[in-house]
C-alpha cells in the first residue's frame, strides 16, 4: 500500500478519535483527568507518602494526635476517595466502551461492504475466466459459492445454532 494512502488511513482515524475527544463534556473531561492521574505510579506514590504522614503525625509520642490509631478519620477519607475513583473510574470505561462499540459497528459496515465487493469482483472474474476459457476454474464449486452474495442473516444464525449460550 503506498505511503499516502496509508497515511491517509491513519489521518482518518486520527481525525475520528479527535473528534470523539472533543465531543466530551466538561464533566466528562475532568473525570477522564482525575481517572487518568489515578492510573499514575505518581499517584500511589503520593497515597505512600501521605498516608506515612499522617500514620506519623499520629503515632509519635511528641506530637498531638487529631486522628488516634486505629485512624479512623484516614480510614473514612481513604473509604470515601476509593469510592468516588471507581466512580470515575467506571464512568470513563463506560464511555470507552461506547465507543468501542461506535468502532465496532463502523467495522461491521465496512466489512459487510467488503464482502458485497468481494462478491462482486469474484462473479466477475468467474465471467472473465469463462470468456478465456477457463470453465473449470469458473464452475468450481467454491469460487461458485463465493460468487454468491452471503445471507448474514443466516450466518447470524449459524453461529447462534453452533456456540451455546453464555450462562
Amino acid at each position: 500500500m503506498p505511503q499516502n494512502h496509508l497515511q491517509e488511513h491513519v489521518d482518518l482515524i486520527a481525525k475520528h478519535e479527535q473528534e470523539f475527544l472533543e465531543r466530551r463534556t466538561r464533566a466528562e473531561r475532568i473525570t477522564d483527568a482525575i481517572a487518568a492521574f489515578a492510573g499514575n505510579p505518581r499517584f500511589v506514590l503520593a497515597h505512600l507518602v501521605l498516608f506515612a504522614i499522617w500514620i506519623a503525625l499520629n503515632t509519635l509520642p511528641q506530637l498531638h494526635h487529631f486522628d488516634p490509631a486505629p485512624f479512623s478519620l484516614l480510614a473514612t477519607i481513604i473509604t470515601l476517595e476509593a469510592i468516588l475513583l471507581a466512580s470515575f473510574i467506571l464512568m470513563r470505561q463506560s464511555r470507552l466502551g461506547r465507543r468501542a462499540d461506535e468502532r465496532d459497528h463502523l467495522m461491521l459496515q465496512i466489512l459487510l461492504l467488503t464482502e458485497k465487493e468481494l462478491t462482486a469482483v469474484i462473479a466477475m472474474n468467474r465471467q472473465i475466466a469463462r470468456k478465456v476459457g477457463l470453465e473449470n476454474i469458473a464452475d468450481r464449486p467454491d469460487i461458485k459459492e463465493f460468487s454468491h452474495h452471503t445471507a448474514i442473516d443466516d450466518v447470524v444464525q449459524t453461529i447462534k445454532d453452533v456456540i451455546p449460550p453464555s450462562e
